[in-house]
């Protein structure tokens, strides 16, 4: 995430041991109206209220489970005014949860658009942009298996530089067709599935470019999923020296991730997604493979994320909470296990998230950075989920399960 460093998709099987997806539809129409997108039994529900954010999906809209994990005291409880807001959490963000959501990078550094100019790279001090926190987006196109939505506004940065964005953004369901040519996979014919593509754009709308130098937006797609204690995040990357590549894994972000949550291996990691340890991990552009994933053991639940590899000339934003070195040296994946952010305190979900980042967006006015991320959700058998495992994230269910 960012404050608390949630990270982004891929969630599973467990999802809910509430209602399930109908359950949990049913409760949000009652809090904020719901874009409904179907494709046989396939669902997506999305949110404009709350930036046009993918709340939930499933295989089976009438008795699936649901794979966000969605906050129902927040969303319940709605946005307060400011006077009740005040001291608590709220202040700094609306958790109200959401499979896959639309923000905006970098978070900390000078180049920070969660802190004002001045302020300390503290959480007293942090704070999500209205923007993406609470204002609600503009459903501008909707068909049965997709909707776009558009919102304009003004950020300033910690440096003082000032955006004016125009921002774009379609959800679209993917069918088993289109999953299994964008996967270059073959779907066993027993799997159920839920695939959708969310197609994500900021545009400079201002007279000046926006350069290095003063500071660079980037887009930011980040989901919080139902952790389960047998729920493994997998993700791949490149082999190669650290001299030429850079880490493995950055894992500094809230302190070491002891081994019993954390393992690394030559060209794939695995990392804890049970929703009780806190610990972000992120992975470099020079390594990834432009894929991360999930497994739900006791759900059968493949859960994959993709996103549109592209070239990054000014690289990519530094979300770090401090003054940055190198502010255009961040991560393209990053993955977040919640749980106490310190002792004695509870967890913000629980939840676990997968994240993928833009490019920075070096934009002159009127140009437009584009960012695609895909989220799929596949239960079967392990007999037929063990093959997509092994060719999509180079490891078998059997490995995956065994890791911790």
């Amino acid at each position: 995430m960012g404050l608390a460093g949630a990270a982004c998709c891929g969630a599973a099987g467990h999802a809910a041991e509430t209602a399930g997806f109908a359950g949990d539809v049913d409760f949000m129409k009652k809090h904020t109206p719901l874009v409904l997108l179907q494709d046989g039994d396939a669902a997506v529900a999305v949110a404009p209220d709350y930036q046009g954010r993918v709340m939930t999906s499933t295989y089976d809209h009438k008795a699936g489970p649901s794979f966000g994990w969605i906050n129902r005291p927040v969303i319940e409880k709605g946005i307060l005014p400011p006077e009740e807001a005040k001291g608590k959490l709220e202040e700094h963000i609306y958790i109200f949860g959401g499979e896959e959501r639309f923000w905006l990078g970098p978070e900390g550094g000078q180049y920070a658009l969660y802190f004002k100019p001045g302020a300390k790279f503290e959480f007293a001090d942090w704070k999500t942009p209205a923007v993406i926190d609470t204002e609600p987006f503009e459903v501008v196109g909707k068909s049965a298996t997709s909707a776009s939505f558009h919102r304009e506004c003004e950020l300033t940065n910690y440096s003082g530089t000032v955006f004016k964005l125009g921002i774009e953004r379609t959800v679209s369901l993917l069918d088993a067709a289109a999953t299994e040519k964008l996967l270059e996979v073959d779907l066993p014919d027993g799997v159920r599935m839920v695939g959708y593509e969310t197609d994500n754009r900021i545009t400079n709308k201002g007279d000046q470019a926006w350069v290095a130098g003063t500071g660079l937006p980037s887009i930011w797609i980040l989901g919080m999923y139902n952790p389960s204690p047998e729920t493994t995040i997998v993700i791949p990357f490149k082999q190669g020296a650290e001299e030429e590549l850079g880490p493995k894994v950055n894992d500094s972000y809230f302190g070491k991730i002891p081994a019993d949550y954390l393992q690394v291996k030559d060209e794939l990691l695995f990392f804890k997604g049970d929703g009780t340890r806190r610990g972000k991990i992120g992975i470099s552009p020079q390594r990834s493979l432009g894929i991360a994933g999930s497994y739900d053991a006791a759900g059968k639940v493949l859960n994959i994320v993709t996103y549109n590899v592209q070239d990054a000339p000014n690289g990519y934003v530094n979300s770090m909470w401090e003054h940055q070195k190198e502010p255009y040296a961040g991560d393209v994946i990053n993955s977040y296990n919640d749980g106490s952010p310190e002792p004695g305190a509870a967890p913000l979900g629980p939840f676990y998230e997968l994240e993928t980042s833009s490019p920075a967006a070096a934009l002159k006015p009127g140009g437009t950075m584009r960012h695609v991320q895909r989220t799929f959700h596949i239960q079967g058998t392990e007999a037929e989920l063990d093959p997509l495992a092994k060719q999509l994230l180079g490891a078998g269910l059997d490995a995956i399960k065994a890791a911790f």
